[in-house]
């Protein structure tokens, strides 16, 4: 494999300098592996969510629950991207210019999930009681929502949201392509233009997402921090992400030399950053409803206590803060490879605990507790197999680093203070 600058042997017009020249292998995955991968995770994630259909003959409540959380738990990884990625054009940050195209890669997969939205779409009755004609004509409270709450205005919402993520992906994605073989300087003006009304849009429909899909599984129940609690769980988990794909990349031989220590180590600072933001959020929402000790309001949190729940939400509490809050503290733990793979490893499983303790509680209409089947793992497989596959061949397709941009230097060169 030569040595030569990567602009020169990948992108005409792009422009690279560093003391030290970066071999092709560093910024390009096999694509034959790539393809290997993708396959191999199409044919699980194809047999997962057929299976995981195949059970809604029996349970379609739990079926589609398990659905709804395998769904949601890799959608807001895509979406934490996208804010990453809105983010770094916004403030023009030059130390994540070589983990960009990583994060352009989980957001490039939001167009699959509006795909994946479908099956959804015929359980929708078993998940949300207020689009059951029967329910809706004995309770007056959903009744006085349902200018809001109601199937057709749901669906437009929703495609709306679609269109927006879907959109702000495929322009950012594009644009940073065309950036490798085109005027550099100009294009990340664009970009920047385009990012700031794009994060407002973001935190439009991130926010009525969350209360579509999620808060209105308890159409009686609300709060209007969830929009923010959702958001902020989904750029924890986006960012400990990032740090995963980024060391399994570096272990398969590429961005050897390209991400550094010092990229890990801002990495590391954000994710602890948002783990306290995380749980500053959460526990204020939690905080203010019982302080208030309105009935209508606590019987959201009784529901994820009582009945065999607390085990669940003290997951959350452990995982998604008190774990990686502690072992993230030190310069030390976001300074070395080891030891911040565990913080991010466990931020990934908190995010598991959080995305199903949200849904799942809402759904057990019956008091019968956690009852995980089968068909959560399926969900999960189905689901996950879908994203990973999608998501390695879009890694394979252009070089790991926005080789045009005109800050890849400093960022190449990137120390902390």
């Amino acid at each position: 494999m030569s040595t030569s600058n990567p602009a020169a042997t990948m992108a005409p017009g792009a422009h690279v300098e560093h003391d030290q020249t970066l071999k092709v292998r560093q910024v390009r995955w096999e694509a034959a592996r790539a393809k290997t991968v993708a396959t191999i995770s199409f044919a699980v994630g194809v047999v997962g969510i057929v299976a995981t259909l195949i059970g809604t003959r029996s349970d379609p409540t739990q079926v589609f629950g398990s659905y709804l959380f395998a769904y949601l738990l890799f959608l807001t990884l895509a979406l934490g991207s996208l804010f990453f990625v809105l983010l770094h054009h916004i403030t023009a940050a030059r130390w994540g210019v070589t983990m960009r195209r990583i994060a352009e890669a989980v957001m490039s997969t939001l167009p699959m999930f509006a795909i994946l939205f479908v099956p959804l779409v015929f359980g929708l009755t078993h998940l949300f009681e207020w689009m059951d004609p029967e329910v809706v004509a004995t309770d007056e409270l959903i009744q006085e929502k349902s200018g809001y709450l109601n199937t057709t205005f749901f669906g437009i919402r929703a495609v709306f949201y679609f269109l927006v993520w879907s959109g702000l992906a495929v322009y950012l994605g594009r644009m940073s392509v065309r950036q490798d073989a085109g005027d550099g300087a100009a294009i990340l003006a664009k970009l920047k233009t385009a990012s700031a009304p794009g994060m407002a849009l973001f935190g439009i429909t991130i926010t009525f997402a969350a209360f579509d899909w999620v808060m209105s599984l308890s159409p009686h129940w609300f709060s209007t921090i969830f929009g923010v609690y959702v958001f902020s769980g989904a750029i924890q988990g986006a960012l400990a992400l990032l740090i995963v794909l980024a060391m399994l990349l570096q272990r398969g031989g590429m961005l050897q030399g390209v991400v550094t220590i010092e990229h890990y180590h801002d990495l590391g600072k954000l994710l602890f950053g948002f783990t306290v933001f995380f749980a500053y959020i959460g526990f204020s929402q939690y905080f203010l409803i019982w302080y208030a000790n309105i009935p209508e309001e606590t019987f959201w949190y009784l529901a994820r206590w009582e009945h065999g729940w607390a085990p669940l939400s003290l997951g959350v509490v452990f995982f998604g803060f008190a774990i990686p809050f502690l072992w993230l503290l030190t310069r030390h733990a976001k300074r070395n490879l080891g030891p911040l793979l565990v913080g991010a490893l466990v931020v990934l499983v908190g995010r598991i605990f959080d995305v199903y303790w949200l849904v799942m509680p809402s759904l057990d209409h019956h008091q019968h507790g956690p009852q995980i089947s089968w068909f959560t793992f399926t969900a999960i497989l189905g689901i996950g197999g879908m994203f990973v596959g999608l998501l390695a061949l879009r890694l394979a397709k252009h070089p790991l680093i926005p080789v045009g941009d005109p800050h890849l230097r400093s960022s190449l060169d990137f120390e902390n203070a």
